[in-house]
């Protein structure tokens, strides 16, 4: 299949469905249409010798530089080179791939001056899957993420590293073979590649992907852990949340009692007991606040997505032609939506990890044995994997500290106030990784519960997915490596993220 880019309408979804079912791009004629005429506003500065940030003079502190004629084009490869300082471990390839996507869709808008060149090299790129290999830190923020964008367009002019069918090596080759010409950058384009936030929102979209789902599938085992403690099924009534006016909380009460309906195993109030601990009573309120922040982050990296944050930018309103150096390129709207991506990420494996403890203390879980143990004492059973729930759940709890809260003025104080936006999503996917992983020791103690306390008694849905997961974890009959059990259940769940729904 084939996205279509506009410069105008690209979403989160469609960003997925193209991952998932490895699609190619194209350019709607409209969009070109404005990158050709924004590039003949580039050309006649030249022609007029005009002094343009980025275009006749020098990049920051340099920015009042002028730059010979026939130098201009030097200076956009200058550019490149001496940008492309990023260090550690490379971006993902999907994330590299978002980029280009985004880097592309955003000089669609025609704002940027670029050639029509450069469109077709990112599009050929993106559809050959030619993946620059970007280091992961070095970028502030602003100018936009510098660092890793560099790194990028250092790829297009066949100076980079890329990943191609699973080789790294050097983008000029990839190209030989190809029989494609490396990108010769003209005036303007090393400046249009790297000043923009697509580092920071790619990592971004990425991590919304993920999040939204794991959020999904922690409800389904979420009702596995209620019906293994004999949850009480009235806490998910629907005229508790409806007067809470919280769409999101509502949403997530219904679902735990689709998940929940038809169970053997869950009580009433005054059944049993009167009332669960939070961890089970208070799931449509802690999950629905979650879900609530993942909408407000999608809101905000879908304006981000479709937004031209270049510098400078190029209007064409008819009798004019004007030519403005702003500051969309700072990354700040992004680096609060991913700061608090992180806290509604780390609040799921907060109360996960609650859960978790409930199922494994003999105090708390009911009457099943103490860790699910076979052999309580001589077998340990479940005991470290709530160790390693508690430990990943600390470690959260320092990721989340916001990272656009700090600023460190940068090019002799000119650029004296950064977003630090890429480190918030950075941060985010590691927050991500770890919430993951503390859902997967939740269904795996969960599935064990369940076998104990009779799965043939859980609800029709719940069964269903017990059983599809018990063919990836088997039953805790004799201690085992469970960071095998666990490296499974994270990765599978990990795969459902990029599948239809």
């Amino acid at each position: 299949m084939t996205l279509l880019l506009t410069g105008d309408n690209l979403t989160i979804d469609a960003i997925r469905k193209f991952l998932n079912n490895n699609d190619v791009v194209a350019i709607s004629d409209e969009a070109l249409s404005r990158v050709k005429r924004s590039r003949k506003t580039v050309e006649k500065i030249i022609e007029n010798k005009e002094t343009i940030y980025g275009i006749t003079t020098g990049f920051g502190l340099f920015c009042d530089v002028l730059i010979d004629q026939d130098k201009c084009n030097d200076l956009q490869v200058h550019l490149i080179r001496s940008h492309a300082c990023g260090v550690g471990q490379p971006f993902h390839s999907n994330v590299s791939l978002v980029m280009m996507i985004l880097r592309l869709n955003t000089m669609l808008k025609g704002h940027s001056g670029v050639t029509e060149a450069l469109v077709d090299q990112l599009v050929f790129f993106i559809n050959e899957r030619i993946i620059p290999v970007i280091p992961g830190q070095g970028s502030l923020g602003a100018s936009g993420d510098l660092a890793p964008l560099s790194h990028l367009a250092l790829a297009l002019i066949g100076e980079g590293d890329v990943e191609y069918q699973g080789k790294v090596e050097n983008s000029k080759d990839v190209l030989e073979r190809l029989g494609r010409s490396h990108l010769v950058l003209q005036e303007k384009e090393g400046l249009a590649l790297i000043n923009g936030t697509q580092t920071m929102t790619a990592q971004g979209v990425i991590n919304y992907i993920e999040a939204i789902d794991i959020a999904y599938q922690a409800e389904w085992i979420a009702s596995l852990t209620h019906q293994s403690l004999n949850g009480i099924t009235d806490a998910y009534n629907e005229n508790i949340h409806i007067v809470r006016n919280n769409d999101a909380q509502v949403g997530v009460a219904k679902r735990m009692l689709g998940w929940l309906e038809g169970s053997q195993l869950t009580t009433r109030q005054g059944e049993v007991r009167v009332q669960d601990a939070y961890s089970l009573r208070c799931i449509p309120q802690i999950h629905g606040a979650s879900f609530q922040v993942f909408e407000y982050v999608k809101e905000k990296l879908e304006a981000e997505m479709n937004a031209a944050n270049d510098n400078p930018l190029i209007f064409d309103l008819g009798e004019e032609t004007l030519v403005i150096s702003g500051g969309n390129f700072h990354g700040q709207p992004v680096a609060f939506a991913l700061d608090f991506l992180k806290i509604g990420l780390s609040e799921l494996a907060n109360v996960s990890e609650r859960r978790i403890e409930r199922l494994v203390n003999p105090q708390l879980n009911g009457g099943l044995p103490a860790f699910l143990s076979p052999e309580p004492g001589l077998q340990s059973g479940a005991m470290i994997m709530q160790y390693a729930a508690a430990s990943l759940v600390s470690e959260n709890k320092t990721l989340a500290h916001p990272a656009s809260v700090d600023s460190i003025p940068s090019s002799a104080n000119q650029e004296d106030h950064v977003s630090m936006g890429t480190i918030a999503a950075r941060h985010g996917y590691q927050i991500l990784e770890n919430v993951r992983n503390v859902i997967a020791i939740e269904c795996i103690i969960a599935l064990q519960a369940a076998e104990i306390k009779g799965a043939e008694k859980l609800s029709e849905k719940t069964k269903a997915k017990y059983d599809e997961y018990r063919q990836i974890v088997h039953s805790i009959v004799e201690d085992r490596p469970f960071h095998k059990d666990i490296k499974t259940v994270s990765d599978f769940l990990r795969q459902q993220a990029y599948k239809e729904k």
